[in-house]
């Protein structure tokens, strides 16, 4: 069994394997020299390169290093917080990225811009430009434009960025923040106003609920809201005295009893119709005297026509006369044996 087992050259369970001598090994084994192996290397390398190359080069092209871009220059006080490679938004969206920062000899910082041309249509002439550094976040470079319809803006143009800083006010809202506390320190304080002032509630509050109430209060001291009593109560006593007065004028004046005969209105009231009845008589003997005045109109204006005739008439007896007259005078030139010329009118 053991020979058997041997010539098939495996070992039984549980023993190691034997080491096979070099005579056994196959010829394929054996290791020979790779042919051209310096020239496959080089054109690995190569191939690397390459590779690393053109993966550079679609880096650019996805960044945009071949795509035709215009410069923008932006001047600010400070440049803190802005470094080379940050974005310039409009509405979110990136339009530029920051080239270079350079100081120029005013000592201010100039931040150039490359803007795409396809993306440059969104900055006009009046475009506002701002450098805006967070409490929370890096600095940020906006672009707003209000009127699309302006002027595009020009390549290599220089405007200034407004600069807006969250954490610049802190300071001044930490003073403010302690001033606020220690004027509350101050009014809290046990010798503070407002602990007089408190006190002093207390104790009115005291005295408007003992004996005295607000009248105590507002008097000074309880005699004189006392005396204040005592002058309402008179005053109370003196108005009950005056209605009853007035109600015995009333019956005095008014007739305020059924049979009150003394009372002074029904007298006037009697005095009153006989004045009424007085005037209507005095009424209709104006009316007769109307009519006696309008027959007197009459009786002139027949006396005025009379008179109007009886001056008719008297021209009329008048112009006889002459006529008369120049007929005697005719008579006496015509009979000259008369003496007597004179003729007597009837």
């Amino acid at each position: 069994m053991t020979d058997k087992h041997s010539s098939s050259g495996r070992p039984e369970p549980g023993q190691p394997p034997a080491a096979r001598p070099e005579s056994d090994l196959p010829p394929a084994e054996i290791l020979r020299p790779v042919a051209n192996l310096e020239l496959k290397a080089a054109a690995l390398l190569l191939f690397t390169l390459l590779l690393i190359a053109g993966s550079g080069l679609y880096l650019l092209y996805a960044r945009g290093a071949f795509e035709p871009t215009q410069t923008l220059i932006l001047t600010a006080d400070d440049s803190e917080g802005v470094v080379v490679g940050m974005d310039m938004t409009f509405s979110g969206f990136p339009i530029g990225r920051v080239r270079r920062i350079e100081l120029a000899n005013e000592g201010n910082a100039r931040i150039i811009v490359d803007v795409p041309r396809k993306d440059a249509h969104w900055l006009r002439q009046s475009s506002v430009f701002t450098l805006v550094r967070g409490i929370v976040g890096g600095t940020n470079i906006r672009a707003y434009t209000g009127m699309l319809a302006d002027a595009p803006l020009e390549d290599g143009a220089v405007r200034p960025v407004l600069r807006g800083d969250a954490t610049a006010e802190i300071p001044q809202l930490m003073a403010s923040a302690r001033e606020l506390l220690t004027n509350l320190n101050a009014i809290t304080a046990q010798d503070a106003a407002l602990g007089s002032s408190i006190a002093n509630l207390r104790v009115l509050t005291e005295r408007l609920n003992g004996p005295g109430g607000v009248l105590g209060v507002l008097m000074g001291s309880e005699a004189d809201a006392r005396k204040i009593v005592a002058t309402l109560d008179r005053t109370n006593a003196l108005l009950a005295r005056l209605d009853g007065m007035a109600a015995k004028a009333d019956r005095q004046v008014f007739g305020g009893d059924a049979g009150n005969k003394d009372a002074l209105v029904p007298e006037v009231r009697a005095t009153v119709a006989q004045l009424n009845a007085l005037l209507a008589d005095t009424r209709s003997s104006l009316q007769k005297v109307d009519a006696v005045l309008v027959e007197a109109q009459a009786i002139g204006a027949n006396a005025r026509e009379a008179t109007t005739d009886l001056g008719a008439l008297r021209a009329e007896v008048e112009s006889n006369l002459r006529k008369v007259e120049s007929l005697v005078n005719e008579i006496n030139r015509k009979w000259p044996f008369a003496r007597d010329t004179e003729i007597k009118l009837p």
